[in-house]
């Protein structure tokens, strides 16, 4: 069905606000997970690199397997898999609550939330891009808001369960919390024209030459019915050689398939041969496509501003995204008191990412910015950020260092326009999954990795001095290669002009 103009509002504004609460619903708690993530520590005695794997998997697998979450919503509809994804992100919590070991919430927590809110921001994007095209900017940046504001919110949510209810009545809570995505998904009405009609399938006999790659019909159809007449043969010697054996059972089968194939043999063989005939050219333009896909996603690698990019976001997402995991028990293990937290640090960390958002976004629209070096100015003051964390030991300088994180993560609203930027509209969408593809990978890593440097050292310090390291890096690696003076060298330099000789010829006077 052909899909209606986008209205640029009307009910399109009901899509934001629905598509803004499914976003806040399902990451809230994936988002919040340092909370529960102290409380797990304690329930199962784990180290923390291991227990560290439950909220790196809640963020990574979504992202991991969007190429998935893709195919879904365009395969079914940004409603079904919007109200089918809410029983997942509810059932993954619900059932989390009765997790016996960590093991139990890799997959209860990690994998089935995870890939439900992978599939949920999937859908939520999708719908909203169909309803706005004018607009469309103003309103992918309201819903993506709705992540932020669920993790300032649910970090002190969960925290307040958790003392009343305990853990398990507080994913519980939660849980029954994340149902409300149904009744979210269920106003997300499909932009699409009724009165338009399916259209008629075509038969393989009809199909034009066009269509297929290679003009083979003729050649292909006398060698498939060379191959059926080839099969009859044989079929003919099995069947002498079952009769023979007085096998009865199957020498009555082969009486009734002679039957069959006796009123139209030339036909039967002619619509074989032209169905073997399609699949085959079907076959040839899928192997074409993946040639295709394989040669743009080479060329891609060919840039190197890409190739940076590309190493940015996985050191950015292995180092940046362990302070909204971590920051809670950090403070705890600088011996911070309870009683000195006005707000919990994941709460101010998700408050200044909505603003970052916003600002950063409002920033990038300004055309004498460079998107590309304001990314790289994001990315190299996170990383002095995070190596300044092991200095921190009070709450005051925890808060404040847990803001100037959450307002730079808040580059998540400008690396499409670095991505566009450096690889063009055109390849855009391609671009854009490989990155994040590496995206999840770095979320899926990042923590443990951090967690892992504490179980081995006794300390953060170490960890963070890493997680730094890898942002800096990142942010450096990019500067070099987006830098105008790098390129020169592959710029072509003008070609000398020829040299002019004058000859004169020599006379005596």
């Amino acid at each position: 069905m052909e899909l209606k103009k986008s209205p640029d509002g009307g009910w399109g504004w009901v899509i934001v606000f629905v598509s803004f609460f499914t976003q806040f619903l399902c990451y809230g708690s994936p988002l919040a997970v340092g909370v529960l993530y102290i409380e797990w520590l304690d329930a199962f005695g784990e180290g923390k690199g291991k227990t560290a794997w439950v909220g790196s998997l809640a963020s990574g697998v979504g992202l991991l397997a969007s190429p998935v979450c893709s195919l879904c919503v365009s395969s079914f509809g940004a409603r079904p898999v919007t109200i089918f994804s809410g029983f997942m992100v509810a059932g993954g919590l619900m059932l989390s609550s009765f997790a016996p070991n960590i093991y139990f919430l890799f997959f209860s927590y990690g994998i089935v939330v995870g890939l439900g809110c992978g599939l949920l921001y999937t859908a939520t994007v999708t719908i909203t891009c169909q309803y706005f095209d004018d607009r469309r900017g103003l309103a992918l940046g309201l819903i993506s808001t709705g992540s932020s504001v669920g993790l300032f919110i649910y970090a002190a949510l969960q925290r307040m369960l958790v003392e009343f209810y305990g853990l398990d009545g507080c994913l519980l809570i939660v849980g029954a919390l994340a149902l409300n995505i149904l009744a979210c998904g269920s106003l997300m009405r499909p932009l699409q024209s009724s009165d338009c009609p399916l259209p008629k399938k075509i038969a393989p006999e009809d199909l034009p030459d066009k269509y297929s790659i290679y003009n083979e019909k003729g050649k292909n159809l006398e060698e498939n019915i060379n191959i059926l007449d080839k099969s009859y043969s044989s079929e003919e010697k099995c069947r002498s050689t079952l009769a023979n054996g007085d096998w009865k059972q199957e020498s009555l089968l082969f009486k009734n398939l002679t039957v069959t194939h006796t009123k139209e043999p030339e036909t039967y063989k002619k619509k074989v041969a032209e169905q073997t005939y399609f699949c085959k050219q079907l076959a040839k333009r899928k192997w074409q496509l993946y040639k295709n896909y394989c040669g743009e996603t080479v060329a891609l690698f060919k840039n190197k501003v890409f190739s940076a990019l590309f190493i940015a976001i996985l050191l950015f997402d292995i180092g940046g995204f362990p302070p909204s995991l971590l920051m809670e028990d950090v403070a705890r293990s600088s011996n911070v008191k309870e009683e000195e937290f006005i707000m919990p640090l994941i709460s101010i960390i998700g408050i200044m990412t909505a603003v970052g958002k916003l600002l950063l976004g409002i920033l990038a629209d300004f055309k004498w910015i460079n998107t590309l070096y304001l990314y790289v100015a994001t990315l190299i003051i996170m990383g002095l950020a995070l190596c300044a964390i092991p200095f921190a030991k009070s709450y005051v300088t925890l808060a404040l260092l847990s803001a100037i994180l959450g307002f730079f993560t808040g580059n998540w609203s400008i690396f499409p326009y670095v991505t566009t930027k450096t690889v063009g509209i055109e390849k855009l969408a391609h671009a854009y999954g490989i990155l994040m593809f590496f995206a999840g990978l770095g979320n899926s890593l990042g923590p443990p990795i951090v967690g892992w440097f504490y179980d081995w050292t006794q300390t953060y310090d170490i960890a963070f001095y890493f997680s730094g390291f890898c942002v800096l890096l990142g942010g450096f690696i990019l500067l070099l290669a987006a830098l105008p003076s790098w390129n020169t060298c592959n710029k072509q330099l003008p070609k000398p002009a020829p040299t002019t000789f004058l000859y004169k010829v020599a006379f005596n006077v």
